[in-house]
């Protein structure tokens, strides 16, 4: 006697088949459920603001007066505005003379403190307490320093060279500020190069060491080349952070810019034209347009640079 035919559960027609099908018909969304409220944040945060700018940079547009288009009529602006080219000049000397300083001095502390000595903790946190400081509190201090009547100033005065006018001067006051951004940015970069540091392996060093290379040798040869993408990688951040400059200048210039605004940033000059009753929203727009184009074209150049060096 036959016994009974058993049916195969898997046809999909009962309870659990049901469940099944509304659990893979809930999955498509439920990635970007769990994304959304990053979506949002970027969107209202990044991509409005953004397109916002891009589209009042064509526009007359005011702050309390609704633009209307006008063309490239603010970007043609731009070429006869001598602040504008006052502002580019200012940005572009911070690139050059920052971006040097914070690729190789950041290197050679890590250097410093990679060694396993006692009391190397303290050194390590001490070079990174200006990262976590307030740039407004670090650029109020090397103004009290670097003041007519400064700590700075008043040792000058006492060695008998007299005071310098480090806020006073066009020059001495740009030069000033590059090097509170650069005081400020050595132990963040630190931190960098102490990770790429850490994956060079010690027996390159010591291969070099039994072949007669001397410390500045095998820094050429071996330390160099092992980091030379996280050099590129400073070189990117401080270059586009270098260019955008603001606070450290401000602080440290006022919001007139230095004597006659000759100190004056184009981030700068998008926050004087841009704000207030009266702002030129539109135009400060345009000058923010040329802000974003020379970034990404400084990004562009490490990048191309870094593959030719690996090519």
């Amino acid at each position: 006697m036959a016994g009974p035919t058993l049916r195969s559960s898997g046809s999909g027609r009962g309870p659990r088949g049901g469940t099944l099908r509304g659990i893979r018909r809930q999955l498509p969304i439920s990635p970007w459920l769990f994304a959304a409220p990053g979506l949002l944040v970027i969107g209202a945060f990044s991509l409005y603001p953004f397109f916002s700018t891009l589209i009042n940079s064509f526009t007359d547009k005011r702050t309390l007066i609704p633009g209307k288009y006008v063309g490239l009529a603010n970007f043609r602006e731009l070429l006869h505005d001598e602040m504008f080219w006052i502002g580019l000049r200012n940005s572009t000397l911070y690139i050059i003379g920052v971006v040097p300083a914070l690729v190789l001095l950041p290197l050679l502390l890590a250097m410093l403190v990679q060694r396993h000595i006692p009391g190397i903790s303290f050194f390590r946190s001490a070079f990174y307490t200006p990262v976590v400081a307030s740039i407004v509190v670090v650029g109020l201090i090397w103004v009290w320093l670097l003041d007519d009547r400064g700590l700075v100033n008043s040792l000058l005065e006492a060695v008998g060279i007299g005071r310098i006018g480090f806020l006073s001067d066009q020059w001495l006051l740009l030069f000033s500020a590059m090097a509170v951004t650069v005081w400020k940015g050595l132990g963040y970069y630190m931190i960098i190069y102490l990770a790429a540091l850490a994956n060079v392996p010690r027996e390159l060093h010591e291969a070099a060491a039994v072949d007669g290379a001397g410390a500045i040798r095998r820094f050429v040869t071996v330390t160099v080349p092992a980091v030379r993408s996280t050099m590129v990688l400073v070189g990117a951040l401080s270059s586009v952070a270098a260019f955008k400059v603001f606070s450290e200048v401000y602080l440290m210039a006022g919001p007139s810019g230095g004597p006659a605004g000759e100190d004056t940033t184009l981030v700068m000059l998008v926050q004087r034209v841009g704000t207030g009753l009266s702002g030129r929203v539109g135009y400060a727009s345009a000058i923010s347009v040329v802000v974003f184009c020379v970034t990404v074209a400084l990004m562009l150049l490490v990048l191309r640079a870094d593959r030719k060096e690996d090519a």
